[in-house]
């Protein structure tokens, strides 16, 4: 295992990030935040989907003011993404929100940004110096003629000082870009230089296909050498497809443990099924499930017997049929038709009985 980068350690609500933590998962949420029912349910989304932390939009006045309401409906941390009007941050502060977002290319010059941090040092609300490649101030643009990773991380540090100027240290920093070797460098050229907590992310990725593998070699590439200590998959799409890939992520890295493992083969002219369209099926069969579970879906004699026995709950597809594992033995032979079906019996028996010996085993 590769070590993590020393980091200060911050608190948002109860959950902490950076130091000896945990990689934590963050996502935002799509809704208008003045419709507060709509964004609850969304957030609600996100909570069982496995997320760690989420973020609300907060354009206008009356959605400051609705994240108070917000915060008292859920049970993960709710950070205030704010720009342009710092304002906005005071209203959001007084609403009891966890953690700040600002962003240094828009939010305005230091007085403004020393007003924030002063409310923000009265609760000890941590706050994300947020630097966008494709907000930078002007200023940085010219020196570098356009976004560059250099001007990513001069931008971070112009604010980090404003913060360190507060003795507020209670910060965590991110440097994104939509172009994952510029965020690459950024978080490299930074992480010698302080001591705060990263939060990871490709900006504006994409559509899930694309997206996901420009997150995957973005923050996979950073935690793989120790940089960063939260995260959030920036994708067109339902925001727990954001927290699936995240974990994702992690989880194939060795940083997260836990919920589904799913493994299958990627077909060949061995097969006698229609591999592709049977992984699908069971990929979908199993979307949402959140309980710590490895299931193999495998169609040849080369690696799927092995791979279908290694797991929890293990298939192999064949001509017409299907042979469904169980901890390395078969238990169920089915007509191909109904392969779907009988793996979804044997995972929801192999956790109904798991839970069973749990809670016969006592605290």
């Amino acid at each position: 295992m590769f070590e993590r980068r020393k980091t200060r350690q911050i608190e948002l609500g109860t959950l902490k990030v950076g130091g000896d933590a945990p990689v934590t998962v963050q996502s935002m949420t799509k809704t208008d935040t003045r419709n507060v029912e709509a964004t609850l349910l969304q957030i609600w989304a996100l909570e069982a989907a496995g997320c760690d932390i989420v973020r609300c939009a907060v354009p206008v006045k009356e959605a400051a003011e609705k994240l108070g309401e917000i915060k008292r409906q859920i049970r993960i941390p709710l950070v205030a993404d704010i720009h342009f009007n710092y304002r906005l941050a005071l209203i959001a502060l007084d609403q009891g929100v966890d953690g700040l977002r600002l962003n240094p290319g828009n939010i305005g010059g230091k007085q403004i940004v020393m007003e924030v941090v002063a409310a923000a040092k009265e609760r000890k609300i941590p706050i994300r110096i947020g630097v966008n490649g494709g907000s930078l101030e002007k200023d940085l643009l010219a020196t570098y003629g356009g976004p560059t990773a250099q001007g990513i991380v001069e931008s971070a540090l112009r604010h980090i000082r404003i913060l360190e100027d507060c003795n507020y240290p209670e910060m965590k920093v991110s440097l994104k870009a939509s172009d994952p070797a510029m965020m690459i460098e950024a978080y490299r050229l930074l992480a010698d230089q302080v001591e705060y907590p990263f939060h990871l992310g490709v900006t504006e990725a994409g559509t899930p296909g694309v997206g996901t593998i420009k997150s995957a070699v973005g923050l996979g590439t950073l935690l793989a050498e120790g940089i960063g200590d939260t995260i959030r998959v920036s994708l067109s799409a339902d925001p727990t497809e954001e927290v699936r890939v995240g974990i994702d992520i992690l989880k194939a890295l060795g940083l997260r443990q836990g919920g589904l493992t799913f493994v299958s083969c990627p077909s060949c002219g061995r097969a006698d099924v229609d591999l592709v369209a049977l992984a699908k099926a069971c990929e979908d069969k199993l979307r949402g499930l959140n309980e710590e579970i490895h299931v193999a879906v495998m169609g040849c004699e080369v690696n799927g017997p092995g791979e279908a026995r290694a797991a929890d709950i293990g298939v192999a597809g064949g001509k017409g049929i299907g042979l469904i594992f169980r901890k390395g033995e078969v238990v169920r032979k089915v007509p191909e038709a109904q392969i779907v079906d009988a793996m979804w019996e044997e995972v929801e028996s192999f956790i109904a009985e798991r839970k069973a010996a749990e809670g016969a085993a006592g605290p």
